[in-house]
């Protein structure tokens, strides 16, 4: 332990992190509350000096207990040390700061149920001693025996988790409170197979070991799991016994896929797989639309607050039968066939190959004749269409978090929609894409946020607009 210092935090950054100031510098301070009197000490890294939270000396009326044994390690969640009241009036503000310029900012929509609600769950594998300190598997942890393979030099468990913030370093936990509730049991179940057939966790330092991750994505409503085991190698000897046993005991768990991802990098999925069993997909329902939704396709991860999301968006955009609708960033059509009800042609476009083949499947689930799907990265598809004098009533656009490019909002601008509905998860950018698209000519109509993610620093908005 370094030395402590005291300090009065004076409110939270985008980050949700409490902010106070020391020798005239300002600190960013997780699990540290406006108002509160505490200590901290000084980290000192590479290019930056931090600071660490040590003691609360006079807590927030604020301040709950958080519920979740690692919350202090792992960087899944910000701000569960908040009361819901705090959480929500954290994120309000934040909207308020970003998009406050434009107008009027609604009341946020909040969750009617904050814990659970992940149908995306996926974990990580590693090695850990028993006994004699953390010892997770990484540098400096040999998991072979004396033979080069199986059972690990000393007394260790396999553990399952979540990567510690800003690291590669596994963080056990054995339930996880925004997760959907089934995941625990199917995890439990392949550490156990692990086990079982001697099926070492894949060592990003050393390329040895064999499982790196398990995928999972619930339908909520269908009640369908599927499930895929993430090799950082082709090799998967007893792959044909974790088929067996996983579909034997979780008949939920309707298909399960090997997907192989030998890449040093932070995504969990590669581009190479093969389906062990089922057909490769799970059905679910929202906003009375079936969807078949893969592995690899975008999906909110919150069913029931997507609702409200994709609900609030559609009733913004007052969309009839005399509209077409340009539906960018489409995914796997969820927006495209609730525009569809309404207008007379919506044309969805999605960069990703496996999301515009759900997304076709999708309209043909659904009886829905007046839309298209079309594979093409979305700026490149508005060029196009701009130069061609395509003139659509109404574009939906629902950007990654970095939001949208110069080319696809001048294209935007050129098209000139009578109305757009921009839908983003990143306040943020969305700000700055929304001055360049008022620089041209647009009027804010309504800014309403909805909080998809519990918990978390991260907030939606919805925010139409209109050709002034």
């Amino acid at each position: 332990m370094g030395k402590e210092y005291r300090v009065r935090c004076k409110g939270l950054d985008s980050e949700g992190r409490g902010i106070a100031e020391f020798n005239g510098r300002k600190f960013a301070i997780k699990g540290l509350l406006p108002g509160e009197l505490a200590t901290m000490e000084l980290v000192y890294r590479a290019k930056e000096t931090g600071a660490r939270l040590c003691q609360v000396l006079e807590p927030s009326p604020d301040r709950v207990e958080p519920s979740c044994p690692v919350f202090d390690k792992c960087g899944g969640c910000q701000l569960l040390h908040m009361s819901e009241t705090a959480q929500k009036s954290f994120k309000q503000g934040l909207c308020e700061d970003l998009l406050g310029g434009f107008g009027k900012v609604r009341p946020i929509l909040t969750a009617e149920n904050p814990k659970n609600y992940r149908n995306k769950v996926h974990a990580a594998f590693a090695r850990k001693r028993v006994g004699g300190g953390d010892g997770v598997q990484g540098k400096g942890f040999d998991n072979r025996n004396k033979t080069g393979k199986g059972t690990p030099v000393g007394k260790s468990k396999i553990i399952s988790g979540i990567f510690e913030e800003e690291s590669h370093r596994v963080i056990e936990t054995t339930d996880c409170l925004i997760q959907d509730k089934r995941a625990a049991e199917y995890l439990r179940t392949v550490r156990k197979l692990m086990q079982d057939t001697h099926t070492e966790p894949y060592n990003e330092d050393t390329g040895r070991g064999t499982l790196r991750y398990v995928f999972l994505r619930t339908g909520r409503k269908s009640g369908e799991v599927l499930m895929a085991l993430v090799t950082g190698t082709q090799e998967f000897p007893a792959k044909a016994k974790f088929a067996a046993e996983i579909k034997k005991k979780h008949p939920e768990i309707v298909t399960l896929i090997h997907n192989i991802n030998p890449q040093k990098n932070s995504m969990v999925l590669g581009k190479k797989e093969t389906v062990l069993y089922g057909t490769g997909y799970i059905t679910d329902t929202l906003c009375g639309h079936t969807f078949r939704i893969s592995a690899n396709s975008f999906y909110q991860v919150n069913s029931e607050q997507t609702e409200v999301l994709y609900k609030t968006a559609v009733e913004l955009a007052k969309i009839t039968k005399e509209d077409t609708v340009i539906d960018a960033y489409c995914g796997i059509g969820t927006i495209s066939l609730m525009a569809a009800d309404y207008a007379g042609k919506v044309i969805g476009v999605e960069v990703n190959a496996q999301a515009v083949k759900d997304a076709k499947e999708n309209a043909k689930r659904n009886n829905c004749t007046n839309v298209e799907f079309i594979c093409q990265d979305a700026g490149v598809f508005m060029r196009e269409q701009a130069k061609k004098g395509t003139a659509p009533q109404m574009v939906i656009m629902d950007p990654p978090r970095a939001g949208s490019d110069d080319a696809f909002l001048t294209s935007l601008v050129t098209m000139a929609p009578e109305r757009v509905v921009y839908i983003s998860c990143n306040p943020e950018t969305q700000a700055r894409d929304l001055k360049k698209l008022i620089a041209k000519g647009y009027k804010v109509e309504v800014i309403q946020p909805v909080d998809m993610f519990p918990g978390t620093k991260h907030c939606e908005s919805v925010v139409l607009l209109s050709r002034s």
